[in-house]
C-alpha cells in the first residue's frame, strides 16, 4: 500500500515559502483588493450603529496586509472611532510580520491590537474560559477555514461573537473554482482528514441554507500562473504543486498514478485555460457575510 501523504501544513517554513510563490503567481490579494475598495465599504457603513469603539477580530490574520487595508476602511466609514483588534494567527512568523508592519504605519493610534498566537479553537477555549463578553462588530476569516476541524461549529461560535450590527466575513475559494473541481476529485487522497482543508464557498453556502442563516455572497474572479508544475524538476513548479495539493514533497511521495492523474486534472478546461504557452489556474474566490444571530 501506498504510504499515507503527509500535509503541507505540517511543514510551516515550506509552507510559508510555497503560500508566498502563490501570491506571486496569483490575482489572489489583487482580486481581495478589489472587493475591499469597491464593495467592502457599504458593507461596513451599518456596523457599530454609531458607537465610538469598534471591536474587530481578524481570525486567521496572517501578516496583516489585508487586515490594515480593512481598518482602513472602517476608519473611513466610521471616522473619529476608536478599535480594539483581536489578532488571532498561529504561525509566530507570519505574527512577527504582521508587528512590524503595524510598526512602520504611521496613524495606527487608533487601533489598539492584542496578539494571540493561536489557532481558531484554542481563541474560542481562550474566550469560554475567560468566560468573555465582549460582543465584535466586524470578525473575518479569510482563507483559514480549511484549516479548521469543524467550520460549521467554528462559524457558529464566531457569529455568536457578533453585536447587533455586526458583520462575520469568510472569504474562501470558490465552489465554482479549479480548486473546487481538484477537490471534488481527489477529495479522499489529497485532503487531510484532521482539518477541514477541502472546502469552498460552496460547501459553507449550504451549511448555512441549511440552518436558514441570512448571508450575502459574491464571487471574485482571479486566476494563477501553475505553467511551471508541468516542467519536472522545476523548483518553483515543485513549490506551487505542494501548495496546490496541500501535500509537502507531492510530486515526490504522490504514487505516479496520482501525480498522472492530479498534473492531466490541473490542465483540464475544468480547472485552467492555456494560453501563449501558459497554463492559467482558475483561482476564483467566494465572499460570504453572515448577519448577527436573530
Amino acid at each position: 500500500m501506498a504510504r499515507p501523504l503527509t500535509s503541507l501544513v505540517y511543514d510551516d517554513s515550506r509552507y510559508q515559502k510555497s503560500f508566498q510563490l502563490f501570491l506571486e503567481r496569483s490575482s489572489e490579494h489583487q482580486c481581495m483588493r478589489d472587493f475591499i475598495h469597491h464593495v467592502l465599504p457599504d458593507i461596513l457603513s451599518s456596523v457599530g450603529n454609531g458607537k465610538s469603539h469598534l471591536n474587530v477580530i481578524g481570525v486567521g490574520s496572517g501578516s496583516g496586509e489585508i487586515d490594515l487595508e480593512m481598518l482602513s476602511i472602517l476608519r473611513m466609514k466610521h471616522p473619529g472611532v476608536t478599535v480594539d483588534n483581536e489578532v488571532v494567527e498561529p504561525s509566530s512568523q507570519q505574527l512577527l510580520n504582521y508587528r512590524v508592519l503595524v510598526s512602520q504605519k504611521p496613524d495606527l493610534n487608533y487601533i489598539q491590537f492584542t496578539w494571540n498566537k493561536m489557532t481558531a479553537s484554542d481563541f474560542e477555549e481562550h474566550w469560554k474560559v475567560k468566560k468573555m463578553t465582549k460582543k465584535a462588530d466586524f470578525i473575518h476569516m479569510i482563507q483559514m477555514l480549511y484549516y479548521v476541524k469543524d467550520p460549521e461549529a467554528t462559524i457558529n461560535f464566531f457569529q455568536s461573537l457578533l453585536d447587533k450590527d455586526g458583520k462575520l466575513l469568510i472569504i474562501l475559494v470558490s465552489g465554482e473554482s479549479g480548486w473546487g473541481k481538484l477537490w471534488r476529485t481527489y477529495r479522499h487522497t489529497l485532503c487531510n482528514t484532521e482539518i477541514s482543508q477541502c472546502i469552498t464557498t460552496g460547501d459553507i453556502k449550504s451549511f448555512l441554507d441549511s440552518k436558514g442563516v441570512r448571508y450575502q455572497s459574491y464571487e471574485l474572479p482571479s486566476q494563477m500562473d501553475i505553467t511551471e508544475c508541468f516542467t519536472e524538476g522545476d523548483e518553483k513548479g515543485e513549490l506551487l504543486l505542494d501548495f496546490l495539493t496541500e501535500v509537502l514533497n507531492f510530486s515526490e511521495t504522490a504514487s505516479p498514478e496520482l501525480k498522472d492523474g492530479v498534473l492531466n486534472l490541473l490542465r483540464h478546461p475544468d480547472c485552467s485555460v492555456e494560453s501563449d504557452g501558459k497554463v492559467i489556474f482558475n483561482n476564483n474566490l467566494g465572499v460570504i457575510v453572515i448577519d448577527p444571530l436573530p
